[in-house]
């Protein structure tokens, strides 16, 4: 059944869409909106992925040149909604939809995974930011895995003393800034049993991670839990308040009626 009742008139013209990407979340609209014939949908992402998996929708790589190029992109593409899907780590870029869409006068709305809780078993040492992981660091050697990917690896020299284990998307094209470093490469989603093995066979005794939320990298939070180990937990940065929603159905719904989608909050 089509998830647009209310737009069956194929005279009418499409709703012009644009996604904000990156995220599986995103891929998952794409895929929704895809069959929509009433939807004229584009995703856009950075392009950090060398080799991203193609969408089913037209898409674009690279920025939009701050909030005037997106403002301009609004307006020349003639864009009605806009859907920010991007990564909850993406602060620069949702802070940017906020403001260009209320310039443009484009309606905005965010799908946003929840972030992770706190189970019993978890042994979390929650910080603000990146720059607060790395302080957490300071001491003995250990064996850490860095979840984090692959653009903040940089700052973690700062800590040179450990064994690092990362795993990235697509092999580096440069030496990683680590000086003891193990890479593996790998496209997620992730399972519990393999992650469990990853952490044992390198024998970690720590893991960063950021607070992403949802489904596909919760596997590594799941295996710290279930060897005992710590997890600095990096907290998601902020961004200006705008309508959130945390599944695919409520976006799909908001497209379908002019009516404002219930607020998560965020």
């Amino acid at each position: 059944m089509s998830s647009l009742p209310d737009m069956t008139n194929a005279s009418s013209p499409a709703l012009r869409l644009l996604i904000l990407g990156g995220t599986a979340d995103a891929n998952r609209l794409a895929a929704a909106v895809a069959r929509e014939p009433l939807i004229d949908a584009v995703l856009s992402y950075a392009g950090r992925t060398e080799n991203p998996r193609p969408p089913p929708i037209a898409s674009r790589i690279g920025g939009f040149g701050g909030v005037t190029g997106l403002v301009n992109y609004l307006r020349e593409h003639s864009i009605d909604r806009v859907v920010d899907a991007t990564h909850p780590f993406a602060a620069q870029m949702s802070a940017h939809a906020v403001e260009a869409c209320a310039l443009a006068g484009v309606p905005l709305l965010a799908l946003e995974r929840a972030p992770w809780e706190r189970q019993g078993g978890d042994r979390w040492i929650d910080v603000d930011d990146i720059d607060a992981a790395v302080a957490s660091l300071a001491g003995a050697p250990r064996r850490v895995f860095l979840g984090i990917g692959r653009q903040n690896l940089a700052v973690f020299a700062a800590q040179p003393q450990h064994a690092y284990l990362v795993r990235l998307v697509d092999p580096p094209r440069e030496t990683l800034p680590l000086p003891n470093v193990e890479i593996v490469v790998a496209r997620g989603p992730f399972d519990r049993a393999g992650d469990l093995a990853l952490l044992k066979r390198f024998g970690a005794d720590l893991v960063v991670a950021k607070n992403a939320g949802g489904d596909a990298a919760v596997a590594k939070i799941e295996a710290a839990r279930d060897l005992g180990l710590p997890v600095v937990m990096i907290r998601r940065p902020f961004v200006p308040e705008r309508p959130v929603v945390d599944s695919v159905d409520q976006v799909m719904r908001w497209l379908a009626h002019d009516a404002a989608p219930t607020e998560r909050g965020v």
